[in-house]
């Protein structure tokens, strides 16, 4: 199997479990946050919708900056938006690792603040870090914001305590 399509594979199975979490954000509690160090439940759902442009990032350039880059730190209106955005950036990602060879997929990747290099490895590592470890981290914090809004949570990766 070409490396392509195993993170295709992955980026889809992982999208099943991201929508089903999404659809489940209440729109009227956005400006919820659990912690003043907290985002609000909006701003981490919508932080979740955009994570597959990370693999964008990944395959269009040979490293990334945070310390240049502008975030827009957008949160999205509602949850139809969130579902918008996630589906827009998934289908993106994946028609851009649709002509991905394994030769660009072992290409090294950097990653610096401002001058300071934090690390590098190869782009097939950097995808599977920043496109889909990190959405499975920002989707455990979700679970949990909405289990103290006590919202039903689905399961994941078999039944939730809401899902008997």
């Amino acid at each position: 199997m070409l490396l392509k399509d195993a993170l295709i594979a992955e980026l889809k199975h992982e999208a099943v479990n991201t929508r089903k979490i999404l659809e489940r954000v209440p729109a009227d509690k956005f400006e919820w946050q659990p912690h003043a160090k907290s985002m609000t439940l909006g701003r981490l759902a919508s932080h979740i919708a955009e994570i597959p442009v990370w693999v964008n990032r990944t395959m269009d350039a040979d490293s990334f900056n945070f310390g240049t880059f502008n975030f827009s730190r957008t949160t999205y209106p509602d949850t139809a938006a969130l579902l918008k955005v996630f589906d827009d950036t998934l289908a993106a990602a994946i028609a851009s690792l649709q002509n991905a060879t394994d030769d660009i997929l072992n290409v090294t990747y950097a990653v610096y603040r401002g001058e300071q290099l934090m690390f590098e490895l190869p782009r097939k590592l950097m995808i599977r870090n920043f496109g889909l470890n990190h959405v499975i981290h920002h989707r455990g914090q979700l679970s949990v914001f909405l289990r103290l809004l006590d919202v039903a949570v689905p399961g994941m990766y078999g039944p939730s305590a809401d899902e008997k």
